[in-house]
Parts: C-alpha cells; sequence; structure tokens
C-alpha cells in the first residue's frame, strides 16, 4: 500500500511540474473581454496545465473547443457549449473527457469569473 501511496504522490507531482508554464503573451486579436478571461486564466492556474495560449498540456487545449464535439469518458459526446464549459469549470468530474487523466482541481471561481474564461476560450475557437 504504501507503494502505490507513493507512486500516487509522485505521479501528482510530476504531473504538477509538467504543469508549469513558460512566459508567453496574450493571443493576438482578442476583445477587451477575452483578454480579461486570459489574464484570470493565468491568474487563477488555468493556463499552467492548458496552456498559455489554450495549446493544451496536461489538461486539453481550448483552441477550437468552443461549440466542438467532446467525447465523453462514458461513451457519450457532448457540445462543448456555454452549459459544458462552465459545468466543466465549476465541477471538473462531472464530465470527464475520454483520454484525459489528469485531474482537475476545483477552483473557486465565480460566475461571472467563469464567463470571463468561457468569453476567452471562444475566442480561441478559430
Amino acid at each position: 500500500i504504501q507503494k502505490m501511496v507513493l507512486a500516487g504522490t509522485l505521479a501528482g507531482t510530476l504531473a504538477l511540474a509538467a504543469c508549469s508554464m513558460g512566459g508567453s503573451a496574450a493571443p493576438v486579436g482578442l476583445s477587451p473581454e477575452a483578454k480579461a478571461g486570459y489574464q484570470l486564466a493565468i491568474e487563477a492556474g488555468c493556463a499552467s496545465c492548458h496552456g498559455t495560449n489554450g495549446e493544451g498540456r496536461i489538461g486539453p487545449k481550448w483552441v477550437g473547443l468552443a461549440d466542438s464535439q467532446v467525447p465523453l469518458a462514458d461513451g457519450t459526446t457532448v457540445t462543448a457549449d456555454d452549459a459544458y464549459l462552465y459545468e466543466s469549470i465549476k465541477n471538473p468530474s462531472a464530465k470527464r473527457r475520454r483520454g484525459v487523466f489528469a485531474e482537475m482541481p476545483s477552483i473557486q471561481l465565480t460566475d461571472e469569473q467563469i464567463a470571463s474564461i468561457i468569453t476567452y476560450i471562444r475566442a480561441l475557437a478559430d
């Protein structure tokens, strides 16, 4: 059992280390609202796993995510609309994506902050 706990702790530590992000500027052409969401994603730590510019790392990429079809671990597919994005941020384990094994931490964000991050994710649709 101790080996399992140690292995789990080591895996968690490696995942956090892999999430470290480099300094990158905001994607060009963002609206002021999307820039605010970008900045919040940096400050709240979202970008450390989803990528500084939404390119994905340990967590799924945000580029092209909005309104795309997302395969879930239970075999179903869901559209990444605002309701799905909100639920995924508010309650990360509610609908697990297929192939994503990293556990997203639950971060206490206000509805306004979540809406701001969703605006940023939507800006990355192209």
